[in-house]
């Protein structure tokens, strides 16, 4: 199962659309993450119908109508591994622990929020990965995603996808 995760696209504020690289491993994947901070509806209406599955949640950034549509924390289960969606996990100082804790039935937490790239397993087994923003580096020398697969309840390939500058 391939998956495309992806957090922080501020769309249309930090870019009028998504790179076209991650529109096509949006297309290609069978399921996409998303950790939140949409920004406009328009942007999970395109997710929707471009994903074959979507499993998201909504961000800091994202008002009542986004809300009314996501949940804070998004679960699911893929081929057994136990995923859970979250936009914010508060300071990188002690978050793989203090993630550990906070969910302690997930195999695996994808979150957004500091548009830095982060990739962690903590003691108890849980790995943290942070995609990044796609459209809005930050301090970041890229805009990023990622990629990965699931096998029986593995999750293997990741992959952090640097994309081209804009101009």
């Amino acid at each position: 199962m391939r998956l495309v995760l992806t957090s922080d696209t501020h769309l249309p504020k930090r870019a009028r659309d998504l790179p076209p690289p991650l529109w096509a491993a949006i297309d290609a994947a069978d399921v996409v993450v998303h950790a939140g901070d949409w920004v406009d509806e328009a942007a999970l209406d395109a997710f929707e119908a471009r994903s074959r599955r979507l499993i998201a949640c909504y961000g800091n950034n994202d008002g009542a109508a986004l809300r009314a549509r996501l949940p804070e924390i998004a679960y699911a289960e893929l081929d057994g591994l136990r995923l859970a969606v979250v936009h914010e996990t508060g300071a990188s100082t002690g978050r793989t622990e203090r993630c550990a804790a906070r969910f302690p039935d997930a195999d695996l937490l994808v979150f957004g929020h500091s548009h830095i790239p982060w990739d962690t397993t903590a003691a108890s087994g849980l790995r943290l990965l942070n995609p990044g923003s796609p459209t809005d580096r930050r301090r970041q020398p890229f805009a990023t995603y990622q990629t990965a697969v699931v096998e029986s309840g593995k999750l293997t390939e990741v992959t952090l996808h640097e994309l081209p500058r804009r101009t």
